[in-house]
């Protein structure tokens, strides 16, 4: 048994599972309408190597005789099986973005075990808040408001997705910010774009987390085609850090993972996590892993699997982490480059330990 595979994790950033029959091969894949066999990539052979026999079937079963267990099994079981196979003690789930009806964050712990806790999606706070305020000033000081008293364990923003991570280092000033939030609430268009209240938004809510003692986690990196990807490399957000000690969380990042160890490495607010970009690269997961432990401290590394809508992706998360850092540990300590007890501390505090101390659990 290999040092990773018995590491309680803390899935630092996830989002919850359908509660309804889907078809899995739309999930597979960040394409929208992919006309390509999502089975027919390293995420699509991990889901028939790892989840298979989760599921009952012999490793590597036919995508065809996959679908039809799965469908056999019905959302409800499929999640529960492949969830407590996770081996996840606590749950950081984003309930900002839900493509249909999914698990709160308490259900999604109930069916996997475990803890559920939210993550606080900022521009989701805004664009509620956008259908009831009377006033630009009224939807200032409600998203002041709720991002001060709404319990949470972490606040998230998808600005990348929205004007992309080149946030200026201070913010609009409060006659840019009424004008904007006045536009805004007199359009037809609930979803916020505007570059302006954007950057409020995101100054806002790292204000907020700093006097929280919350991080502030960024989608980076690779997504659906809605992002410029040039636009979401994780050291445009350069001036941002500088000038905001808030602690920061870089989700995702690839295929700027580099990028982010090396922000990780100069900032000592800052931190890296993978997410999304383990279950979809599979079996380079190891590599990938190398790439970021070349120069982000241990201590700055977090586990998250950034599951969304399948189970599948929730398992695959800790699954290949477990798999491929086990297998880049015993490869260091093959080499004499560490110790046992340097390998049990690396691997707990980035499965587990990192994201506690980070979240005071």
């Amino acid at each position: 048994m290999g040092v990773a595979d018995t590491v309680p994790l803390i899935d630092q950033h996830c989002h919850g599972v359908a509660t309804v029959d889907v078809d899995v091969r739309e999930w597979l894949s960040e394409a929208k309408n992919a006309r390509r066999h999502p089975f027919r990539s390293l995420l699509g052979l991990s889901v028939r190597r790892w989840c298979s026999p989760i599921l009952g079937m012999d490793a590597h079963a036919p995508a065809e005789e996959y679908l039809w267990r799965r469908a056999e099994l019905g959302w409800h079981e499929a999640s529960r099986r492949l969830l407590a196979a996770a081996g996840v003690r606590h749950w950081f789930v984003d309930t900002g973005y839900a493509p249909g009806p999914v698990t709160t964050p308490s259900f999604l712990a109930d069916l996997g075990g475990g803890t559920g806790h939210e993550v606080l999606r900022v521009e989701a706070v805004a664009e509620a808040l956008k259908l009831t305020a009377a006033s630009a000033a009224a939807l200032l000081n409600g998203i002041h408001t709720q991002l001060h008293q709404t319990p949470a364990v972490a606040f998230k923003t998808v600005v990348g997705y929205r004007m992309g991570l080149r946030l200026p280092a201070t913010p609009p000033t409060k006659e840019q910010v009424v004008q904007a939030a006045g536009n805004w609430l007199r359009a037809k268009e609930t979803r916020l774009t505007d570059p302006v209240l954007l950057t409020w938004l995101v100054h806002e809510a790292a204000r907020a987390a700093y006097d929280r003692g919350l991080p502030l986690q960024f989608h980076t990196g690779f997504g659906d085609p809605e992002l410029t990807l040039s636009e979401v490399d994780p050291v445009c957000l350069t001036d941002f850090m500088r000038a905001i000690p808030v602690s920061t969380v870089l989700l995702h990042c690839y295929p700027f993972h580099r990028n982010a160890a090396y922000l990780a490495h100069v900032f000592e607010h800052v931190y890296v996590d993978l997410g999304l970009t383990i279950p979809f690269v599979g079996p380079r997961a190891g590599a990938v892993l190398a790439e970021v432990l070349e120069i982000a401290p241990f201590d700055a590394v977090l586990y998250s699997s950034d599951g969304n809508v399948l189970p599948e992706l929730h398992f695959l998360g800790a699954a290949l982490w477990r798999s491929y850092l086990g297998k880049l540990i015993d490869s260091w300590l093959a080499d004499d480059a560490l110790t046992v007890a340097d390998a049990e501390r690396l691997v707990l505090g980035i499965g587990y330990g990192n994201a506690a101390r980070l979240h005071r659990l």
